[in-house]
């Protein structure tokens, strides 16, 4: 099968299960009781812009969720040492968001300790037994499935639900590349989903898009990256779900590909 058919059966596939139900939640009332989030965002891959903290000072991430967070009764905790994923200090928060890349088993760019492997089946044992999860941008540029994820052409194949790495299975998806910086559409496929509503039809944004694969069969998907008139060779395939929600065990997930820019953030 060539790059181009199976990219664009799965994107199919993934479109396909978009239809499928999820539990529709309630905003927080302003009397609930405050959530806290831990927010992680190592970088042994690439580190993006948005997280980036220079001589001490908070990244631009950090400053948006700060004041997010003082608006809708969330507490958020910013790291970027892996050594936090417990057991034990997992149990303390209702929600993880990850802005993350590469193996976070490994110390790799930023050189921040990592989690362990233990660590690792931990944190994702607690979004099956019920903890929520959100993640951003590269955080399906994270994981990736092996072999060699240096090895561009591993990018191209889709290995199955069933032999991806247990984090792409929990996330619902594994980024393959982005072309250049452009104006691209979004098309909105589900309203009633919290939050949703402004959205409208879609709308157009400037920002990294990513390509994505190895989508999971359960998705509910809530935006479509349209591809059409697209630059690069990375968007020659059919509109594929670049936002989505769905059920982990018990937990929750969250994802979207959008989040490299900061005016993205502030939008």
């Amino acid at each position: 099968m060539n790059r181009r058919h199976l990219l664009s059966s799965a994107a199919f596939a993934g479109l396909g299960a978009g239809l499928s139900q999820f539990p529709l939640g309630q905003a927080l009332a302003a009397d609930s009781p405050r959530r806290r989030i831990l927010f992680f965002s190592k970088s042994s891959g690439f580190e993006h812009p948005a997280i980036k903290e220079v001589n001490g000072a908070p990244s631009f991430a950090r400053k948006v969720l700060t004041e997010l967070g003082e608006k809708h009764n969330l507490d958020f905790t910013f790291t970027k040492d892996g050594t936090v994923f417990t057991s034990d200090n997992l149990s303390k928060y209702d929600a993880f968001f990850f802005y993350t890349t590469g193996d976070l088993t490994q110390p790799g760019t930023d050189k921040n300790p990592p989690m362990s492997p233990e660590g690792k089946a931990a944190f994702l044992d607690a979004i099956k037994g019920g903890k929520g999860f959100i993640g951003t941008h590269s955080a399906t540029d994270t994981f990736h499935t092996q072999p060699d994820p240096a090895d561009r052409s591993n990018r191209f194949i889709n290995h199955g639900q069933e032999k991806v790495d247990p984090y792409v299975r929990m996330i619902g998806a594994e980024f393959i590349r982005h072309g250049p910086q452009q104006v691209s559409k979004m098309t909105a496929v589900d309203a009633r989903f919290p939050g949703m509503a402004p959205a409208g039809a879609g709308f157009e944004m400037h920002e990294e898009w990513y390509s994505l694969k190895e989508f999971a069969p359960d998705l509910h998907v809530l935006l479509v990256q349209e591809t059409a008139g697209m630059k690069g060779s990375d968007y020659e395939r059919p509109p594929f779900p670049a936002t989505w929600a769905r059920k982990h065990g018990q937990g929750r997930v969250f994802y979207t590909s959008m989040g490299h820019r900061d005016d993205v953030w502030t939008n």
